[in-house]
């Protein structure tokens, strides 16, 4: 995103804005969904959450390059909020309808059952820590400057929950 888009949204044109809305916000959506543990409309509101605020402190960014990260920070800060607020377990749906009864055995979406159920069981933080780095690819180094923590704690915290995913999907 070019710096003077970023500037001119931050000095109100709506228009410049709106184009930083269009390049990030398939980014935002997807962190705030994992974080939410798969809700998408827990994930549309910590969104629209997301670009409120955005727009309010714009001109807080001092580094441009920079920009999507914070902006997929303020999402997931969002998402782990809306998850507190409304302290509900989220219940995995199948689409029974989408599979083909001819081709597909059941048995194959298991794993992707019992993944969706693990990172389910993860707090939100976990999840935001996954997302950000395996669904925007964000290094540690990015995360942990969001996060105010030093990247080797970032890598040794995903090492720590990427393991424990390992673990309970072993065992199921």
């Amino acid at each position: 995103m070019a710096t003077s888009a970023i500037r001119q949204a931050a000095a109100g044109d709506a228009i410049a804005f709106a184009r930083i809305v269009d390049a990030y916000h398939a980014d935002m959506v997807r962190v705030a969904y994992v974080v939410s543990g798969g809700s998408q409309e827990l994930a549309d509101d910590a969104v629209q959450a997301a670009w409120t605020i955005a727009w309010r402190k714009l001109r807080s960014v001092r580094d441009p390059s920079r920009l999507r990260s914070w902006l997929v920070a303020v999402a997931a800060n969002e998402a782990r909020q809306l998850c507190r607020r409304q302290r509900r377990r989220a219940v995995v749906e199948l689409d029974v309808a989408a599979a083909d009864p001819c081709s597909a055995d059941p048995a194959d979406r298991a794993e992707d059952v019992d993944l969706r159920r693990a990172i389910q069981r993860l707090t939100p933080d976990d999840r935001a820590l996954l997302a950000l780095r395996y669904e925007v690819g964000l290094d540690s180094a990015e995360i942990g400057a969001l996060a105010g923590r030093p990247a080797a704690t970032i890598r040794w915290r995903l090492a720590r929950i990427v393991g424990r995913l390992r673990e309970e999907l072993t065992d199921a």
